[in-house]
């Protein structure tokens, strides 16, 4: 495990009540930046955005839209199998509003990760979808528009295999192997700022930016970089680690557009100073942000809040400050720093990802009412297995390439939470769900296996049986067994280590392009004007005024839900902490946060020996040593805890691999929910004399 965030003092209730000093004194714009949505395909309101640009139409101050349109959370499909995160009318129902917002106020777009995996198929996607926006009677629309591209060979990544220079990504990652390079459909890096970068300063005039596979925060760093480089030409300054950090802090948290809110939102806009602070706010009037709220996000699905590791470097978080503004819904934040891998003479890294087929699957379903069944379902799903078995013997030869698995989903008793879920194991729901899934080298073999397994659970016998006409409620949606197609699985995530420039991109059909490709940047871009560009045609009206009112700012923004804390007669953890939340850091991990309201709660807990890796071991049923990292972040009076994906063998799980009950790891949090405080901290909470 490692080591948890080092706290040199315990905050008291006046500390950590005070806002820090929210650098009142002249601070200067550098950019501003809007986030509509925090993925690209998820529908967005347009009337926010508009009414956010019009606002900000006359400042002089350079303002773009940037989004993020990628993750491995959705699971390794994307990568496998060439499919994008949302369906192409999403895309294109997104990019019709973009492109109408970035026309009528000239503003550039910047988007990153094209079609959730950014390979370069999803890249050229995005350009076409573009395109044909613009041919849709949109005469007057003409966007120079830079193609970033993010595929790597399968030849750089044997030769970094072969010089012994892969990595995982965290201990939970396997070693790579040559099958997993050969087995891998595609394989995309994480690019950082610098193609970005390198692209606009090319093109100074572009329009549209679709980016490859991108660290999240990577086009909001470089457009605060290519701002704050006009700044300091003159100068002769360099950037700061100060003036990084605070530029990919904010990216780290806008990339999400106002998920830091309070209640939870869609669209943020961030304003950028020079000297790296920066301000962020919800678009919508209804939600805020609060210092506890923001600081909150650093935690969100990062393995740890404090050393955020990234793209050449570590954004260090350990004296982030965050400080409420005068209108109580814009948050200030500054502290942050970020330190470059080659300062410290280690190699600027980017992480790899790929994935591969590792067979089909077919799916049956049905419920069981019957309690004398379900007193003995495991059994019972046992012996089906041996019915399958006897049925499906396993091939004569192993060099035939066949082979099945069949597994359960037992919603109403482990469903969710598998080998996680807490609590008595002998509980008894009224009635279970049981998804039965099969995985086989063939869709035809994985279709019998699933159909045997059915036949098995509707006439199978048990001890005890009364109903004899038949065990299993099937037949949703009119089928028996659903062919659910290819089985994919990560089989990359690894860093690799970069030379000197190779951190960037050479424009396609350049003279670089001849060089020898292991001298060559590792990305490459192009440019392409797209559009008419006829301007006497009349511009396409804007949003209705009636529309974009609907959230104009409120002197005092509608509160947040009502408080369902007790903190007058506290039992468990969910009565005194307003946020308890699980997520994926990766395929690999599943990470557990807690967030407290009140400060004196906050030291309480962090005093007390509740949230510690021996409790989470034992209510996750983990070994200690299993616990990858656990500690406090008093910026957001919280506590994070990242253990790693495990399967019901106790084995390594990747997270939407054969047998995935929760790809998003989002569900994961409720054996903390009922966490017994214990006599003592009940007594001190009790204390306080808090209402709420």
């Amino acid at each position: 495990m490692e080591p948890a965030l080092t706290i040199s003092k315990v905050y008291d209730e006046r500390s950590l009540s005070l806002q820090p000093n929210p650098r009142t004194a002249q601070l200067d714009p550098l950019c501003h930046i809007l986030t509509p949505i925090g993925m690209l395909g998820y529908g967005f309101d347009e009337a926010l955005t508009h009414q956010a640009l019009r606002d900000l139409k006359n400042s002089n101050v350079p303002t773009a839209l940037i989004l993020d349109s990628g993750s491995t959370d959705s699971g390794p499909a994307k990568l496998a199998l060439g499919v994008m995160t949302s369906p192409r009318s999403s895309y294109e129902r997104d990019f019709t509003k973009l492109l109408r917002l970035a026309n009528t106020f000239h503003v550039p777009l910047l988007i990153s990760s094209a079609g959730g995996d950014g390979s370069d198929a999803h890249v050229d996607e995005f350009v076409d979808i573009v395109r044909e926006i613009c041919d849709k009677g949109n005469d007057s629309y003409q966007f120079k528009t830079l193609a970033i591209y993010s595929n790597v060979s399968k030849a750089k990544v044997f030769h970094s295999l072969h010089a012994g220079e892969v990595a995982g990504c965290s201990a939970s990652v396997p070693e790579l192997t040559a099958s997993d390079i050969e087995d891998a459909a595609t394989i995309v890096a994480q690019m950082g700022p610098e193609p970005f970068v390198q692209a606009m300063e090319a093109e100074p005039d572009f329009d549209i930016i679709i980016g490859g596979r991108a660290y999240d925060p990577s086009p909001y760093v470089a457009f605060c970089i290519f701002q704050a480089e006009k700044v300091l030409a003159a100068s002769g300054k360099t950037l700061t680690a100060e003036q990084l950090g605070g530029f990919t802090h904010m990216g780290k948290i806008m990339e999400c557009g106002a998920l830091c809110a309070t209640p939870k939102s869609a669209s943020a806009m961030a304003t950028v100073y020079q000297d790296g602070t920066f301000d962020i706010k919800p678009l919508n009037a209804d939600a805020r942000c609060t210092p506890v709220s923001v600081a909150a996000h650093t935690l969100y699905e990062k393995s740890r809040p404090d050393i955020l590791s990234g793209p050449g470097g570590n954004l260090n978080l350990t004296h982030s400050l965050y400080a409420q503004l005068p209108d109580q819904r814009t948050v200030r934040v500054y502290g942050a720093t970020f330190q470059s891998s080659r300062s410290i003479n280690l190699p600027y890294t980017v992480k790899l990802e790929a994935a591969k087929i590792v067979g089909h699957r077919t799916i049956f379903m049905g419920g069981i009412r019957d309690p004398i069944l379900i007193s003995q379902i495991s059994s019972f799903q046992s012996r089906i297995q041996e019915y399958v078995t006897t049925q499906n013997p396993p091939p004569s030869s192993p060099s035939s390439g066949e082979f099945w698995k069949l597994g359960f989903h037992t919603y109403g008793a482990n469903g969710i939470m598998g080998a996680l879920e807490p609590g008595d194991s002998t509980y008894q729901p009224r009635e279970v769900f049981i998804v039965g899934e099969a995985l086989a080298s063939s869709q035809k073999l994985a279709t019998s296996i699933a159909a045997t397994a059915r036949i098995a659970a509707v006439h199978g016998a048990y001890p005890g049986q009364r109903g004899t006409g038949g065990n299993f409620a099937m037949g949703v949606g009119g089928k028996l067994e659903v062919g659910m197609g290819p089985c994919a699985e990560f089989c990359i995530y690894h860093l690799i280590p970069l030379r000197v420039e190779e951190e960037g991109a050479k424009r396609i059909g350049s003279s670089v392009m001849m060089e020898s490709e292991s001298t060559l940047p590792l990305f490459s871009w192009k440019m392409s004007i797209i559009g008419k560009g006829d301007f006497t045609v009349a511009p396409e009206p804007p949003v209705p005024s009636s529309a974009t009112a609907l959230d104009l700012p409120r002197q005092n923004p509608r509160p947040s839900q009502p408080s369902t804390l007790n903190l007058t007669s506290p039992r468990t953890l969910m009565d005194i902490a307003p946020i308890i939340r699980s997520k994926n850091s990766g395929p690999y991990e599943i990470t557990l946060d807690v967030v407290f309201s009140s400060p004196a709660v906050y030291n309480i807990i962090k005093g007390a020996s509740l949230l510690t890796p021996t409790t989470l071991a034992r209510i996750y049923h983990l070994k200690e040593e299993d616990i990858i990292w656990c500690g406090f972040f008093d910026q957001a009076m919280a506590w994070k805890c990242t253990i790693p994906r495990r399967g019901d063998d106790g084995e390594r799980k990747i997270a939407g691999g054969f047998m995935e009950t929760d790809v998003h790891a989002s569900q994961q949090y409720a054996g903390l929910l009922g966490l017994e405080l214990g006599d003592e901290v009940r007594g001190e909470i009790r204390g306080l004399g808090i209402v709420g």
